[in-house]
């Protein structure tokens, strides 16, 4: 987990504005469920684009989903509109999305988002009942488990409010 609050400090030093999402998010939740990977949601701009390209550049970003494993810092060339970013680094993962499935956009998820400090940086995290939301929206088997964990974290979290 060591990478992943790296990452995170990494893109919170820079002023990159985004929310924390997927497997990560659950373990700063709670979740006993292991990741490696990071999952951010961020607004895709040009400029947004440019600056991540800036900031990851030293780890090699690459495209993950591209057999030819292209460089993130040449591809796609600037101005060119993207909804997600599916990347691979000396660090690991880091997929970056616009969108969530079954909550919304970046602006939706920063509205509803919870926060959490890391080295005196505050970072925003996806609300509990959102991260549920969107892992029951994927549907598949992991989610689901995970989704039915968050849950019984969520009732617990409840349970101690009352």
């Amino acid at each position: 987990m060591h990478t992943l609050n790296q990452f995170l400090l990494r893109l919170a030093d820079a002023g990159v504005d985004f929310v924390v999402i997927g497997g990560y998010a659950g373990v700063l939740h709670g979740s006993s469920l292991v990741t490696r990977n990071l999952e951010i949601c961020a607004v895709l701009t040009e400029a947004n684009v440019a600056q991540l390209r800036r900031v990851l550049a030293e780890l090699h970003p690459k495209h993950r989903l591209t057999p030819q494993a292209l460089s993130f810092l040449d591809t796609p060339p600037p101005g060119t509109p993207l909804d997600n970013l599916y990347l691979r680094t000396d660090w690991g993962t880091v997929d970056i999305l616009s969108r969530v499935l079954g909550v919304g956009d970046f602006e939706r998820l920063k509205r509803q988002a919870e926060s959490f400090v890391l080295e005196s940086k505050r970072i925003r995290l996806i609300a509990l009942d959102d991260l549920i939301r969107a892992k029951e929206a994927l549907g598949r088997e992991k989610d689901l488990l995970a989704a039915k964990e968050l849950r019984a974290i969520a009732a617990l979290r409840a349970k101690d409010d009352s």
